[in-house]
């Protein structure tokens, strides 16, 4: 789908011209590459870091903890006053706490004060990301806007295959301090940009009726809390279930670079898919493909029928079903809630995270007691749970393309 923004002046909001779409995308895309290196880069690290302060790597490990939790916390907080204050201004906010942050855990004299600058470094990320989306969601065509937060959400998941690597190879000739003092310059980088393109963004006035329906809402995110239990529980034991089963280091190299490619591929197509059929339609499809994938997959593994020759390929595809949920997610809670979006948003994000934090404990249980391919039935389950439910959860069974959205939402102050 091309890059373009139609010229719509009606009331209050009008979206910029087209040859400002790309500009717009670019920003931030570049803007969640940096957010997500920084959140994905001390897995990594961790072993120089237990070495610096003379802990364990089970123990240096808080540090991802303490900005996972202060991400899913503080979220929904950011998220509410971006609505009220300025989205754009939040943004600017946010980079300048998350370079300041990143520069002290550069200096962190030890391993308590890292913590504790990791936790401001999350509180800042989750300052930044929702508002991103939620003005990516404003300033998208209609028939668009689930394309458009694809783009945008892949600069996270480039950050996992491109980013995290090229930070790790950095900090193996240069130190682990290195890394996070060049996240705070990029930081810092990247905020004139985000002044630039972004028009000030933010709401008149009360909450109405339809977007205060915090109930309703709740519904919604149960669908990204299953989809991230079923999904993160597999992830994040992938490389300790391949060893187990019999894969060599190279195989399982092999296996998360096709699931990283995968992700990008079905993030795309998922943006694609919800424009072109809706919404609804997408999020069907891909908890309903993740639970069959999952089953075959953890059939094959328990019977000793999944060659190595395939398992990559098969995890990629795997992943590619998984990741068309999110950027259609991501729309439909950007079209049913234009009051609220980057509260929106954010509460999404902390559902993610609730769902990764789940994902993990339940999977680390399943392991421990069943396997690796129970691990992938727990998650066929899961996904199939969730997509039974989406008559329920879902929103209106509607097309993108369907939506009148008047001017766009009146609601919505541009400046």
């Amino acid at each position: 789908m091309p890059l373009q923004i139609p010229s719509v002046s009606c009331g209050e909001q009008a979206r910029p011209a087209a040859a400002h779409g790309a500009r717009l995308l670019a920003v931030a895309w570049l803007t969640l590459f940096v957010i997500g290196t920084d959140l994905f880069v001390p897995s990594p690290l961790l072993p120089a870091i237990s070495a610096q302060f003379g802990v364990d790597v089970a123990t240096a490990g808080w540090i991802v903890s303490a900005f996972s939790l202060a991400y899913m916390i503080g979220a929904p907080l950011m998220g509410h006053i971006a609505d009220r204050w300025d989205r754009r201004r939040m943004v600017i906010a946010g980079l300048a706490v998350f370079a300041a942050a990143n520069a002290l855990s550069a200096a962190a004299s030890g391993f308590a004060m890292l913590v504790a600058v990791r936790v401001v470094a999350g509180l800042a990320a989750c300052a930044v990301t929702p508002s991103i989306y939620a003005m990516v969601g404003s300033l998208a065509p209609a028939d668009g806007r689930a394309s458009w937060l694809a783009i945008t959400v892949s600069g996270l998941l480039c950050a996992l295959s491109a980013g995290t690597p090229l930070a790790a190879l950095v900090a193996a000739a240069h130190g682990w301090r290195v890394v996070f003092a060049a996240l705070g310059c990029l930081s810092l980088a990247v905020a004139l940009p985000n002044w630039l393109v972004w028009p000030a963004m933010r709401e008149p006035g009360p909450v109405s009726a339809r977007g205060a329906r915090s109930p309703a809402l709740a519904r919604r995110l149960l669908l990204t809390v299953m989809w991230a239990t079923a999904l993160y529980g597999v992830y994040t034991y992938l490389g300790a279930g391949l060893v187990a089963a019999g894969a060599d280091a190279a195989t399982v190299a092999q296996v998360v670079v096709c699931y990283g490619l995968g992700a990008l591929a079905g993030t795309f197509a998922g943006g694609r898919l919800a424009d072109r059929l809706g919404s609804r339609v997408a999020v069907t499809i891909s908890l309903s493909g993740l639970a069959v994938s999952l089953f075959a997959l953890s059939l094959m593994m328990s019977r000793g029928l999944l060659p190595a020759a395939v398992s990559a390929p098969a995890f990629g595809f795997v992943s590619a079903l998984a990741q068309l949920f999110f950027p259609a997610q991501q729309a439909a809670l950007a079209r049913d809630f234009p009051e609220r979006r980057a509260a929106a948003l954010a509460w999404n994000n902390s559902a993610l995270f609730l769902g990764i934090s789940l994902g993990a404990a339940l999977g680390g249980a399943i392991l421990d007691r069943a396997g690796y391919a129970a691990v992938l039935g727990a998650g066929a389950v899961i996904g199939l749970g969730g997509a039974l439910l989406v008559p329920v959860l879902a929103g209106r069974r509607v097309s993108e393309r369907t939506v009148i959205e008047p001017s766009q939402d009146r609601s919505m102050k541009i400046s």
